[in-house]
C-alpha cells in the first residue's frame, strides 16, 4: 500500500477522522494563482481551496464550485419570518379586539411593517446560522491556514489526493509552469 493510499484510508467508525494528504502551493500574484488552478482543473485536478487575502473576480467559476444553496435558506426562513408575523399580528386580532375610531380590525396595511421586519431578522439569522454550521465555525475554533501571510500577501492553493492514482508529480508539473514559489506536500487531519 503506497503513501497516499495508508494517508487517505478511513478507519473504523469509533470516531477517528480521516487523514488528507494535500499539497500547498504559494504564490505571489492573483494572476499566477488563477492560471495554476486553470491549469489544473484542465488536468481534471479537483481543488480543495484557495486561500487569499482579497477577493478575485471568478475564481469561483475557474475552481469549478456550484452556486451556493444559502440563498434557499434565507428565503425560507424569510416566508416563515413573514408567516409568524401575519398570523402573530392576526390571532392578536382575535385574541384581543380593539375599536379605534370605527378602523376594521383586520387592516392588512398596517401589518406590512412588522411582517417586513420579521421576514428580514429571520432571513439574516437562518443565513448566519447556515453559514457557521456549514463552514463549521464556532466560537473559540483556532484557525488553520495553510501557509502564513496568507492574509496578507499572499495566495495559497490546495489540492488534495483523493484517491490512490493521484498524480503528485503531475500536479507538481503544472504547478511550477504556472508560477509557484513553494509546493508542500502535507497531511493534514479533517
Amino acid at each position: 500500500m503506497t503513501m497516499s493510499q495508508a494517508a487517505t484510508k478511513r478507519y473504523s467508525s469509533r470516531g477517528v477522522r480521516m487523514v488528507k494528504v494535500v499539497l500547498i502551493s504559494t504564490f505571489t500574484r492573483a494572476d499566477a494563482l488563477m492560471n495554476a488552478v486553470r491549469a489544473l482543473r484542465a488536468e481534471r485536478f479537483r481543488i480543495f481551496d484557495v486561500y487569499a487575502p482579497y477577493p478575485i473576480h471568478n475564481l469561483d467559476r475557474a475552481m469549478g464550485i456550484r452556486r451556493s444553496r444559502l440563498p434557499w435558506v434565507t428565503a425560507m426562513a424569510g416566508s416563515v419570518g413573514l408567516l409568524t408575523g401575519l398570523l402573530l399580528q392576526f390571532y392578536t386580532i382575535i385574541d384581543w379586539p380593539l375599536n379605534i375610531g370605527g378602523k376594521p380590525d383586520n387592516s392588512t396595511l398596517a401589518f406590512v411593517p412588522i411582517s417586513f421586519e420579521l421576514t428580514v431578522l429571520f432571513g439574516g439569522l437562518a443565513t448566519v446560522a447556515a453559514l457557521f454550521l456549514r463552514a463549521r465555525l464556532y466560537p473559540g475554533r483556532p484557525e488553520r491556514l495553510p501557509v502564513a501571510g496568507v492574509t496578507n500577501d499572499a495566495f495559497a492553493l490546495v489540492v488534495r489526493q483523493r484517491d490512490p492514482h493521484f498524480d503528485t508529480q503531475r500536479a507538481r508539473q503544472l504547478l511550477e509552469e504556472n508560477g509557484a514559489l513553494e509546493i508542500e506536500e502535507r497531511t493534514m487531519k479533517s
